[in-house]
C-alpha cells in the first residue's frame, strides 16, 4: 500500500528504519530479511553511521532498484555548500545512483553561515539534478516549516516526526499544517506507548480495541498494529523496525487491519492527553 506525495511520486505507507537499535551497527542481514519479508521502503540517515550496511543488505536481497524506495537524511549541522557532496557520499555508501527521498534530518543545529531557506535551496538543487527524486524534512515544527514553505520552489514532500499518542497534543498542529499544505507526515517512534512508556494510560484502552479488531479481522490483531492504524488514520505514514521476522511480518500487515472507529481514536487520544512522553529530539522542541 502506498500514498502519493505532492510531487506525484508514490511512497509505501510502512517503512523499515535503520536508526535506534541499528545505530552504527551492521544491519545488512536485517535489511535483507526485511526486504525478503516484503518491505520495499527503507529509511536511513547519514547520522545513523550505517548507510554502507543498508546498501549491503539491499544488494544481498537482490531486489530490483526500481522496486525499492530508499530514504536518507542530511546530517546536521551541514551547510548548504555541503548538501550535494554529503548526498553523493551517501549514494556511494548505499550503492545507488539516487535516493527516492532525501530529508533534512533536523532544523537545528544549523551551520553558522546558513539559514533554513538557504539550506532548502541546496536541497532543491540536488532534487533538480535527480540525485533525490523527492525532498523533505524531519523534526520540523510549524515555525520551521513556515521558514521555508512560503519561498520554496519545491514544497517539502514529507515531514518525519516522532508521532504516537503520548506526543499527539504537541504534534497535532504540525500534522494539521502538513496536511493543509500537501506535506505528508511520517511517524517514527510510533510504538513508544508499548516499548518505551509501558504502563501508561493508553495501556487500558488498547485491549478492547484489539479484541474488536481481531474479531473483525478473523485473525489476531496486536496492540502494535492498533497503534499503527492510529498513525495511518491520523494521515501519516509509518517508519518502524525490528530484527525479528515475526515482528517484521506483523508490522507489514498493519495496513490490512480494519480501521479504528472514530470513538476508538478519541479514546486513545483522551487517555494519552494528560501524559506527555517525547523520547527523541527533545532539544528541537524545547523540552
Amino acid at each position: 500500500m502506498s500514498v502519493t506525495l505532492n510531487d506525484q511520486s508514490k511512497i509505501p505507507v510502512i517503512g523499515f528504519g535503520t536508526g535506534t537499535a541499528f545505530y552504527g551497527r551492521d544491519c545488512a542481514n536485517s535489511i535483507k530479511l526485511a526486504i525478503e519479508c516484503g518491505f520495499t521502503h527503507l529509511d536511513g540517515a547519514q547520522i545513523y553511521a550505517n548507510e554502507q550496511f543498508l546498501g549491503a543488505g539491499i544488494r544481498a536481497a537482490g531486489k530490483a532498484r526500481s522496486e525499492l524506495y530508499i530514504v536518507t537524511k542530511l546530517k546536521m549541522p551541514s551547510g548548504a555548500a555541503q548538501v550535494k557532496a554529503s548526498l553523493v557520499e551517501s549514494l556511494q555508501k548505499l550503492g545507488v545512483e539516487y535516493v527516492d527521498l532525501f530529508l533534512i534530518h533536523s532544523p537545528r543545529p544549523l551551520a553558522p553561515e546558513d539559514n533554513l531557506p538557504k539550506l532548502w535551496q541546496a536541497m532543491e538543487a540536488v532534487h533538480a539534478e535527480g540525485l533525490a527524486k523527492s525532498i523533505g524534512v524531519s523534526n520540523f515544527t510549524v515555525d520551521d516549516l513556515m521558514a521555508i514553505v512560503p519561498g520554496a520552489k519545491t514544497i517539502p514532500s514529507v515531514n518525519q516526526i516522532e508521532l504516537h499518542p503520548y506526543v499527539w497534543k504537541a504534534a497535532e498542529p504540525i500534522v494539521k499544517f502538513c496536511l493543509e499544505h500537501g506535506i505528508t507526515p511520517a511517524s517514527y517512534g510510533g510504538l513508544t506507548p508499548l516499548v518505551r512508556a509501558a504502563g501508561g494510560p493508553v495501556d487500558e484502552v488498547l485491549p478492547p480495541i484489539v479484541e474488536r479488531l481481531s474479531k473483525a479481522n478473523n485473525k489476531p490483531v496486536t496492540s502494535a498494529q492498533v497503534l499503527g492504524k492510529w498513525i495511518l488514520q491520523k494521515g501519516a505514514i509509518i517508519v518502524t523496525t525490528s530484527s525479528k521476522e515475526n515482528r517484521i511480518r506483523e508490522y507489514l500487515e498493519t495496513a490490512k487491519v480494519p480501521d479504528l472507529e472514530a470513538e476508538e481514536i478519541e479514546a486513545i487520544d483522551a487517555a494519552a492527553a494528560p501524559f506527555h512522553k517525547r523520547v527523541f529530539m527533545r532539544q528541537v522542541f524545547g523540552e
